[in-house]
């Protein structure tokens, strides 16, 4: 039997990014995002639930996202869920379920690093909207404007 192991998640930054390096010299970089779900009850009453999902990134995105993302911004992530479990001081055993990211992508163009991004972890560097090498920002890409590539009134999806 085949498995799969995907997440695919748009939501708001809960925290700024907190990026750190592993004595290996590699990228850690951990945030919180909040995905909010609308629904309307049995009788007729909108409700919101919002879901608290922990995000690790890897190697040069973690940098990326330490770089361009804050609390609030929208990002679209792209991931595998990971179960981590270990023993507290007391004996007791614990487990948290969070989600490692392998690729992600800007939803705004707020604070500069351009609407795009992404990429996965084993990109080379430079590549995939990320930036050159040395420290360099990424450099903004241009987006098609919203009705330039169809026709008025069509009502395909352009993408």
């Amino acid at each position: 039997m085949a498995n799969l192991n995907k997440v695919m998640l748009i939501g708001n930054l809960t925290r700024d990014p907190e990026l750190r390096y592993l004595q290996s010299g590699t990228a850690v970089c951990d945030f919180g995002l909040a995905v909010n779900r609308n629904f309307k009850t049995s009788s007729g009453e909108q409700r919101e639930e919002v879901l608290f999902v922990d995000i690790t990134a890897w190697g040069r995105q973690a940098e990326v996202v330490s770089e361009f993302l804050q609390k609030g911004r929208p990002v679209f992530v792209e991931g595998r869920l990971k179960l981590d479990q270990w023993t507290t001081d007391d004996g007791q055993k614990r487990s948290k379920m969070n989600v490692v990211m392998e690729n992600f992508q800007f939803l705004d163009s707020r604070g500069g690093g351009g609407g795009g991004g992404g990429g996965r972890s084993q990109a080379p560097r430079g590549q995939r909207g990320q930036g050159g090498q040395g420290g360099q920002k990424p450099q903004r890409q241009q987006r098609p404007s919203s009705n330039d590539d169809f026709e008025s009134g069509d009502d395909s999806i352009p993408f």
